[in-house]
């Protein structure tokens, strides 16, 4: 066997970081008796360093369904937001995508990084 046969496959390890989980509702919209909100869930991206602190993507998540859903893209959170015992969260405010007519604002906070750690 060659040389080039027996060369190792190397790949690059890229360093892991964290995530949040998050869930919340949208702030309520429309009137009389199509007024609703809808809920959401899920966990944010990796580690994006921002200054002195970091952010981290909300790439894609869609709410729960009432007759329609909405989607909640290219979200990124606020700073990390020190809680105590070296834990943080994210605040996160944005709008709904348009469906039905209208758009949800929402507003909420991460859960805790590592939180059994």
């Amino acid at each position: 066997m060659g040389k080039a046969k027996r060369k190792a496959c190397v790949t690059k390890r890229v360093r892991q970081t964290h995530t949040h989980e998050f869930l919340a509702s949208t702030k309520l919209a429309e009137q009389g008796n199509d007024r609703h909100n809808h809920r959401f869930a899920g966990v944010t991206g990796q580690v994006i360093p921002r200054g002195n602190s970091h952010v981290h993507k909300i790439k894609f998540n869609n709410t729960d369904f009432l007759n329609h859903l909405h989607n909640l893209k290219n979200i990124t959170t606020g700073p990390a937001i020190p809680v105590g015992n070296g834990k943080h969260i994210h605040f996160v405010t944005g709008m709904t995508t348009l469906n039905d007519g209208h758009r949800h604002q929402f507003n909420f906070g991460t859960l805790i990084d590592k939180p059994l750690v």
